[in-house]
């Protein structure tokens, strides 16, 4: 299946297998989401190729975890975009789940991690992406790696980073739905083995990590020109600070 021939809602099973999962696995509760950020729309295109662009957002929380939230983007066979990215509370030292799932009209961009709060860490680097090597080692075998990426970008990254790029469809419904799943099953057993953490040195190191990664997210979001075009300058900006990177302002971590 080529990318033109994408299905309108490509990644509508990886968010519907996501929220069952964290349905029936976690202790959820609805994050609050800012009013005008559920769902927006805009046309887009003219005349024969004007087509609607509808971005609808989910968030939910539980009592390990900060902030689960989703960004699904559709807007027709060559624009589909789910982000789904899971934050822990800022007294477990958990790492970040991040899935970005692109589909332009250049083709599909897939990245999945469990990007860590201490990269150079090796005893957190043992519990945290040892266990997840062999989920990555077997479906890069069908994922090639994607390329070049900023280097400023990889201190955030953990060495079980899937970062792909492939040319059919059904590649990224199959392998790359697999991986999801896997993925994702694997972040919720962490989550399932979590314990609080109490020293006092510990939890400011845990913050400011978590700074750090929401910070050069919100910075460097590869979304905001996309947003930006569709729904102005403002609303993104606020979209990105307010709702997808929101810890600084989140009354649950005061800085």
């Amino acid at each position: 299946m080529s990318i033109g021939t994408t299905s309108q809602t490509l990644y509508q099973p990886f968010l519907d297998h996501a929220i069952a999962q964290i349905q029936a696995r976690l202790d959820l509760q609805p994050y609050p989401i800012p009013e005008g950020f559920e769902s927006k729309s805009a046309r887009v295109g003219k005349g024969k190729r004007e087509d609607e662009v509808l971005t609808t957002s989910y968030g939910y929380q539980s009592s390990k975890l900060r902030q689960i939230r989703a960004s699904h983007v559709q807007g027709g066979n060559t624009l589909q975009v789910l982000n789904f990215v899971i934050f822990p509370h800022l007294n477990y030292d958990l790492p970040f789940f991040g899935a970005d799932l692109v589909t332009l009209p250049g083709g599909h961009l897939i990245a999945l991690d469990m990007q860590p709060l201490f990269r150079d860490d090796p005893d957190y680097q043992a519990r945290y992406t040892q266990p997840v090597l062999p989920i990555f080692e077997f479906y890069r075998q069908h994922l090639p790696w994607g390329g070049d990426f900023p280097e400023e970008a990889s201190a955030f990254f953990s060495p079980a980073f899937l970062w792909t790029r492939p040319t059919q469809t059904d590649v990224v419904e199959t392998q790359v739905f697999e991986a999801f799943k896997a993925y994702l099953k694997l972040y919720l057993d962490f989550v399932d083995q979590a314990v609080p953490v109490t020293d006092p040195e510990t939890l400011a190191e845990i913050k400011a990590a978590q700074m750090r990664y929401v910070g050069y997210r919100a910075e460097k979001d590869p979304a905001r020109g996309m947003f930006t075009r569709f729904y102005g300058s403002e609303w993104t900006e606020e979209y990105i600070h307010g709702f997808l990177f929101d810890l600084a302002r989140s009354p649950t971590a005061p800085l």
